[in-house]
């Protein structure tokens, strides 16, 4: 078998969760961006971009020939990486003006989030992983999206959608931490710090929402915006909370063996670092900047971890089938 043809074997084996690398990954870019890092935002985009072709390509696959294993899949939570993944590529191309993708991306990622959220929610029951929370991940993942490019084209009928998936993704989350098991946060094997990721890209929801208030739409009156502001900043707080507790029972329960689900921990830690660098701006706190660097970059250097982890098993399985 050739190499190229072992990778083919290796990708289709890969399972959903790998959604979760091209969110993970998508996120430290807009991250980069926003502290400066503009070339190395733009190859990690491009990282990005090219993992989320080949998840498109794979699922459509399975959706024309093997639609039975689609629709198992489908009822997952980790089906709603798709979306969550789309959103988070979507607000990575409109920073850089690609408006017209970052609209086709949001109006894709509405459509599998209507096809996707029943199945997934008919299917939570208590005692469930971190993954439960993706509902909110995905929802708040087009709330900021939404908003972001109402931001940037001026249309306030976008933000005022954007606004209502933020309460939804609000409402998902109560929901899902009411099925969530919590001794997952020491037995976890990495999705378990999703439960705070969602709180971060809530936080990163409402920054947005916030910037569109402040970019000339007339969007909702004073008071209105100071219950967002504070709905906000809690939001943040409850992220940064679960970021401590979260990281110190990897201190205290530690697992450094790879495991797919570790994907599920670097998007987090770069959806808390964003949130805290948006949220500064919206919010005119510029001393959020510094821990939201410093998160940024922790994020970063656990992004390499994890993927040289993922590159092993591709890696050996090019090496078995390499001619002698």
């Amino acid at each position: 078998m050739s190499g190229t043809s072992a990778l083919r074997t290796w990708w289709a084996q890969r399972p959903p969760a790998t959604g979760a690398a091209v969110l993970a990954t998508g996120i430290l870019s807009v991250g980069l961006r926003l502290t400066g890092y503009d070339l190395l935002a733009d190859v990690i985009l491009a990282l990005a971009a090219l993992a989320w072709l080949g998840l498109a390509a794979d699922i459509s696959l399975r959706l024309l020939r093997e639609r039975d294993r689609w629709l198992a899949e489908a009822r997952s939570p980790v089906a709603l990486t798709a979306v969550a993944a789309t959103t988070v590529l979507g607000t990575g191309v409109s920073a850089l003006g690609g408006l017209q993708l970052a609209e086709a991306l949001l109006a894709l990622a509405v459509a599998l989030w209507a096809v996707l959220v029943l199945l997934v929610v008919r299917n939570w029951r208590r005692g469930m992983s971190g993954v439960v929370f993706l509902g909110c991940v995905a929802t708040e993942g087009i709330a900021v999206l939404g908003a972001a490019l109402a931001t940037t084209v001026g249309v306030a009928w976008l933000a005022h959608t954007a606004l209502v998936f933020f309460w939804l993704g609000l409402a998902s989350y109560v929901a899902g931490l009411w099925c969530f098991d919590l001794r997952q946060v020491a037995t976890g094997a990495g999705d378990q710090w999703v439960a705070g990721g969602a709180l971060a890209i809530s936080a990163l929801a409402g920054a947005k929402l916030l910037d569109a208030a402040q970019s000339g739409l007339y969007l909702w009156n004073n008071d209105d915006n100071d219950v967002l502001r504070a709905v906000t900043v809690g939001l943040l707080a409850l992220a940064c909370l679960w970021y401590c507790v979260l990281a110190a029972a990897e201190l205290r329960w530690p697992r450094s063996h790879y495991d797919v689900r570790r994907w599920g921990t670097v998007f987090p830690m770069g959806m808390t670092a964003v949130a805290a660098l948006s949220v500064a701006t919206a919010m005119g706190a510029p001393w959020l900047r510094g821990p939201g660097q410093v998160l940024l970059w922790i994020a970063v250097a656990v992004w390499c971890a994890v993927l040289v982890g993922a590159a092993r098993p591709a890696l050996g399985t090019v090496r078995s089938t390499a001619p002698r």
